[in-house]
């Protein structure tokens, strides 16, 4: 079950202080939930300095390929930036795979559930199928079905997704590849999530295209 969408605001700056006084949600009062929502705002707004400072551990998650998760997330981003991608292709690029840190077998749900409060919808779908769209280019040689993405081919977005894993994330492993540093993208990131969550006028569909 996902939690409801409740109305958000901005966060105003100002600290909040003190406490509730119930020791069972149960109890709590108005005044509590009001007290409640402005830590959650404050809280929100150092969203994007957490995202950041995940993506740098990606230096020392998996091993195996030529290069780190980190410059594999580098490099996503920086192809998606290259092909002129908006704001929201990019950070989604940058942000893929961050769910290796602590969901390794379902590292696509997690990377969604990140987003999805401040991008299109199209962005969300994308980020989260994204896993089963790029098992077309290894699937088959672990015994699996590289052809699992068809189950979603009559989807709408199911070509942006084919393009986004592609374009950006299957060829993304090339350690001779020039990527833009982390802090490039630091204001991207502060762009899409320093956005009010659930805006209706962003999460709505944009305009279905990478790039």
């Amino acid at each position: 079950m996902t939690e409801p969408q409740l109305t958000r605001h901005a966060y105003d700056g100002e600290p909040p202080s003190g406490e509730v006084s119930f020791t069972a949600m149960a109890d709590g009062t108005a005044d509590d939930y009001a007290l409640l929502d402005r830590y959650e705002r404050a809280h929100a707004a150092g969203l994007a300095d957490r995202v950041l400072s995940t993506l740098d551990r990606l230096t020392g998650s998996m091993g195996g390929y030529r290069i780190t998760r980190l410059e594999h997330s580098l490099q996503s981003a920086t192809r998606a930036r290259l092909d002129g991608a908006g704001v929201e292709w990019v950070v989604a690029a940058l942000v893929h795979d961050i769910g290796d840190e602590l969901a390794p077998f379902n590292h696509s749900e997690l990377a969604a559930a990140i987003v999805q409060p401040y991008v299109a919808e199209e962005v969300h779908w994308v980020v989260l199928h994204h896993g089963v769209f790029q098992s077309y280019y290894y699937a088959h040689h672990l015994g699996g079905d590289r052809d699992a993405r068809d189950r979603y081919r009559g989807h709408r977005w199911a070509g942006l997704c084919e393009e986004f894993c592609a374009r950006w994330d299957q060829n993304s492993f090339d350690p001779d590849f020039p990527i833009h540093g982390l802090e490039s993208f630091e204001d991207d990131v502060r762009e899409v999530f320093g956005r009010v969550a659930w805006d209706p006028g962003v999460v709505t569909v944009g305009s279905e295209r990478l790039s």
